[in-house]
């Protein structure tokens, strides 16, 4: 959303021909919607009717005449409806906001629409500032591209009560979903930690709608900028909730100001690097006009870093502006978030102004610009020509009808010399990137997954038992603070100044006091979220998103077997690529942990392997010793009584064995191998 001027000049063409032209198919999917009694749509409230979405597949034509066959209907059903957006709302052509609702006109229905994953709440982006009609499609699709969510788009043409209405993108509403904005949903009793951590959803804007102020941050040239929540709801959220996502936005501004780096208390501590960058990457290849004043995104999870986006509203990009309002000012030769306008909270330009965050700019932004990467010129302008040859046919019924002034194929002719002159400018004037090429990462590798696990009469609930294991595979020890998993969906940061030992590994569980009743252990830490039972995305990055380890796990094959059965899956040998499901095994063996045991815990098994007896030696008073075969079975069990016991093993067939050690302070469960 964006400021609108005091006085609106607006030349509206509108010939008679156009709006008498009659519709009847398209290449494109049509959407058509006829609000009870034909009641006209405003701004608020919501207007009730019934939409059809015909969409018969890929290629194919669709028909009005179509809106009768159940066969080649995307969606028939309940809806309700209403204008959105604020400067928009004096153009001629409306965008719409929408939500589709069970039969009792209340309840919200959750369904995928054109391919997009379910959910309630739709746009109908009308395009209205965009002459070339895709400029947001376009950014949106770039920004999924390079791996940040954005609304998922599908171009389609418009019938309400009877009449045409044109070409719009039907698109996701930014919200808090597993496939939208990947955050827990914080709620009114969520006012201590952890639940008080997230997740909010907030943005720069200015309000509409009667939509409170939060606070303001100043620019870095002194304008006030203003920030609405979005998640907490404005009228939901509480003090403690506003104190507290208010507070993580001054720490931002406090650390880069200074230009803290210190990955424990800087500015990597804070947010979440990549996400910062790769917004600022999109914003500014387009050159958004809007970008950091005006519909600026900023999620936050629980427990999570602060992330920027999803990038929202880029119609002001690519050389384009509201002309017809005196703007000027996306041009290929500007930072706007140093222009002296629509700069943002100061937090931009001093992040970019620090020379760590800015070599990761530049190395980030010579990754994406190269040969077949989704930011090279070339790959944009074929993404650009695929997209114009879609939407050419609805093109001039859209152009005929509101009187779209130009010519559409030197508008996208501009875009894509924009695009060019563009991407040269940014290259040599971001500088290098040689100081933080090829950053040296701890050798710490995935190791362990169990993403379903099987339920039973003393663990009911499945979410409960999940678990990652994080091997050291290296020999030195490695120094954790501000490594953390990146992305959205599983949350987990080290605590500042811990270690691991070479070639131990940590337990990281989703509840602690399931996975110590379950496995009789204490995990090294607890992540926040569920696991996906399908497939997930695990990124182990360092506090600058420098990426130590990636697996991205699947409940099909090739991967093993390991969905809800009682097995988990295991990397066959720490080295081995853990990319690569080969190379992982489904394993149901008992689960020991090798984390670093506290000063005065400390215990020795020898000789392991061991041939007859096993000799036990702790820091504190062993209690009891058991012997577990590999798949949890207690063979023998016991009772010590001081600090040292001798186990004997010499009946015990060879194999790998389960000791479980409880002391007076801990229990310690370890490996071992009878020769």
């Amino acid at each position: 959303m964006r400021r609108a001027p005091v006085i609106l000049c607006l030349a509206v063409f509108l010939c008679k021909s156009a709006l008498s032209q009659v519709f009847t198919d398209s290449n494109l999917p049509v959407v058509i919607i006829n609000t009870d009694q034909g009641r006209e749509i405003v701004d608020d409230p919501k207007i009730p009717g019934i939409m059809k979405i015909i969409y018969r597949g890929p290629g194919q034509r669709n028909y009005l005449n179509d809106q009768t066959n159940p066969a080649y209907l995307d969606y028939n059903g309940r809806m309700e409806i209403e204008i959105r957006g604020s400067s928009s709302q004096e153009r001629p052509k409306k965008q719409y906001s929408f939500t589709t609702l069970e039969a009792d006109n209340i309840t919200e229905k959750n369904v995928s629409l054109l391919g997009m994953p379910k959910e309630n709440d739709w746009i109908l982006n009308g395009m209205v500032f965009d002459p070339a009609l895709i400029r947001d499609y376009l950014s949106y699709n770039l920004s999924r591209q390079i791996g940040q969510y954005a609304s998922r788009t599908s171009y389609c043409e418009v019938v309400i009560n009877g009449v045409y209405k044109g070409l719009y993108v039907l698109q996701e509403k930014i919200k808090a979903d597993d496939n939208r904005v990947n955050i827990v949903k914080i709620g009114i009793p969520d006012i201590t930690p952890p639940a008080l951590t997230g997740g909010y959803i907030t943005k720069a804007d200015k309000t509409t709608g009667g939509d409170p102020v939060a606070w303001t941050m100043s620019s870095w040239f002194g304008a006030t900028i203003t920030y609405i929540h979005e998640l907490p709801k404005p009228e939901n959220v509480l003090p403690q909730q506003t104190n507290y996502i208010h507070n993580q936005f001054n720490l931002l501004e406090a650390t880069a100001f200074t230009g803290d780096i210190s990955p424990a208390s800087g500015y990597p501590s804070v947010i979440d690097i990549p996400s910062f960058i790769d917004c600022m990457i999109i914003n500014e290849l387009g050159s958004n006009a809007d970008a950091y004043t005006y519909s600026a995104f900023f999620h936050k999870d629980r427990n999570g870093k602060l992330r920027a986006g999803p990038v929202w509203d880029m119609d002001l990009t690519y050389g384009n502006d509201l002309f017809f309002w005196g703007y000027d000012r996306s041009h290929t030769n500007v930072w706007q978030f140093s222009t002296g306008d629509n700069d943002g909270s100061r937090f931009w330009k001093d992040l970019f102004n620090n020379p760590a965050y800015r070599c990761y700019l530049s190395k980030r932004w010579n990754e994406l610009i190269q040969p077949g990467q989704p930011l090279n010129p070339s790959v944009i302008g074929t993404f650009i020509d695929q997209t114009v040859s879609r939407i050419s046919e609805a093109v001039i019924r859209e152009y005929a009808l509101w009187g779209t002034t130009g010519i559409f194929q030197q508008h996208i002719a501009n875009i894509k010399l924009f695009v060019n002159t563009r991407v040269a400018w940014m290259t040599s004037n971001l500088g290098s990137y040689s100081e933080c090429d090829n950053v040296p990462v701890p050798p710490l590798v995935i190791t362990k997954i169990n993403y379903h696990p099987a339920v039973s009469v003393g663990f009911p609930v499945s979410e409960d038992l999940e678990f990652i294991e994080v091997t050291n595979d290296g020999d030195q020890t490695v120094d954790l603070t501000g490594i953390y998993f990146g992305g959205t969906g599983l949350v987990y940061q080290f605590p500042g100044n811990t270690v691991m030992s070479p070639h131990s590994s940590v337990l990281l569980a989703s509840n602690t006091g399931a996975f110590r009743a379950k496995y009789s252990l204490s995990p090294f830490g607890r992540f926040t979220r569920q696991l996906s039972d399908k497939t997930e995305d695990l990124v182990l990055s360092d506090a600058f998103g420098n990426i130590i380890d990636n697996v991205t796990y699947s409940d099909t094959v090739p991967w093993p077997e390991a969905d809800g059965n009682g097995r988990y899956l295991s990397l066959m040998d720490p080295s081995l690529d853990n990319s690569l499901p080969e190379n992982w095994t489904a394993s149901n063996e008992i689960i020991v942990s090798d984390h670093n045991i506290p000063a005065g815990s400390r215990t020795l098994l020898y000789p392991n392997p061991v041939d007859d007896n096993l000799n036990i030696q702790s820091e504190s008073e062993i209690a009891s010793v058991s012997l577990f075969d590999i798949y949890g079975r207690l063979l023998l069990t016991v009772q010590a009584g001081n600090d040292n016991c001798i186990l004997s093993l010499g009946s015990f067939p060879k194999g790998v064995y389960v000791i479980r050690i409880t002391t007076l302070s801990m229990t310690i469960t370890e490996k071992i191998i009878k020769n």
